[in-house]
């Protein structure tokens, strides 16, 4: 497609909108829109949460009758069936816009179509500007349309010679406040956070997201457990500051008491259908901060789809010291899992790395 920078300058702001639905929209996509008329910006949205206003709607209000005959902006293409709210195709042909331009193609089959309706109806329509960019934007939305399954980032925090904690399973702290604070963003923009029952009785974590710009909803809590661990009162994760759940294969004495105290107890046979039953509730975007056991199982699985590591200038060493992959491993180099698309920032003393996880054929 050849370029033009009049699409892509409108289409540059429209996708900045978009970001502002980072942790608030799923199982949405993250949506901006602009109208636009004789090069004048007339009206701007971007979509919220399930439930309001597509951003499509959102701008086209704001424009009012500026919008006849004029552009929409979009980094989607614009839904074609009523869903929680009608057909943003519904409102594009209400308004008399002349000319729609988006990015991303929708490829959820119960909404896509929109710009055949349009053209249908007599409207321009132009796509794939800036698709690249605005994909980004929806990753785990597209993930979760592929496979069913959310998008996983697993974190962690290392020493130099790849350790998690020490033999004695202390980790606090590994990774300085500049990487601390960077790992309270991330989890701003996750839909949970997961960890295994080892973490949760050795470290005895709240997971909560503190001293963050980016303010999204509130992510739920996620325990995954073998069977319901023993319960114990001063529990961070009982706190109202988030909802708890927990996911286990068998339920014991301790399950009403945890359940008396506001946790879901959830009952799953393996990781792949705790993955499936949480996308089907809506949190596509994972945050995994598990120790050794559970990032192996995670990696020995496929789930994991991108990697968040801060590595700190330190060596713990020893054979009985925690491990990111605390499994069995690649035999060979060449069935090692890689990292591609590698982003490395240096914060302070700690280098952050990230990556996405591609595992060998």
């Amino acid at each position: 497609m050849a370029v033009n920078t009049h699409h892509e300058t409108f289409m540059h702001r429209a996708i900045a909108l978009a970001r502002k639905g980072i942790g608030t929209t799923h199982p949405n996509p993250r949506v901006g829109a602009v109208v636009v008329n004789h090069g004048e910006v007339v009206g701007e949205g971007w979509h919220v949460r399930p439930g309001e206003a597509h951003a499509e709607v959102i701008a086209l209000q704001q424009a009012g009758e500026k919008a006849r005959h004029g552009e929409l902006y979009v980094t989607l293409e614009p839904c074609a069936s009523h869903g929680r709210t009608p057909a943003c195709t519904d409102a594009i042909l209400k308004a008399g816009i002349g000319h729609v331009v988006f990015a991303s193609s929708d490829p959820n089959p119960l909404m896509a179509g929109g710009a055949n309706i349009l053209q249908a109806a007599g409207i321009d329509v132009t796509g794939g500007v800036l698709a690249d960019t605005a994909d980004s934007l929806n990753v785990p939305f597209f993930h979760y349309l592929r496979t069913g399954r959310p998008y996983v980032i697993a974190k962690a925090a290392l020493s130099l010679d790849g350790k998690l904690a020490t033999r004695t399973h202390h980790s606090q702290w590994i990774s300085g406040t500049v990487c601390r604070k960077h790992a309270h963003e991330l989890r701003a923009e996750c839909d949970a956070i997961l960890i295994g029952a080892g973490t949760l009785h050795q470290d005895n974590p709240s997971l909560t997201v503190r001293d963050s710009k980016v303010i999204g909803n509130v992510p739920l809590r996620v325990v995954l457990c073998f069977e319901t661990p023993p319960f114990f009162s001063d529990c961070k994760l009982l706190s109202d500051e988030a909802p708890t759940r927990f996911y286990v294969r068998s339920s014991n004495e301790d399950s009403k008491s945890w359940s008396d105290a506001g946790v879901q107890v959830e009952q799953a046979d393996n990781l792949r259908s705790i993955l499936q039953h949480l996308a089907k509730d809506g949190y596509l975007q994972l945050l995994l901060e598990g120790g050794g056991e559970l990032h192996a199982a995670f990696l020995e699985a496929g789930f994991s789809n991108e990697m968040v590591l801060y590595q700190s200038p330190i060596i713990i060493g020893g054979r009985e010291a925690v491990t990111l992959w605390d499994g069995k491993g690649a035999e060979t180099v060449d069935e090692a899992i890689r990292l591609k698309d590698v982003v490395r920032r240096e914060m302070g003393d700690d280098q952050m790395i990230r990556g996405r996880v591609v595992y060998p054929d």
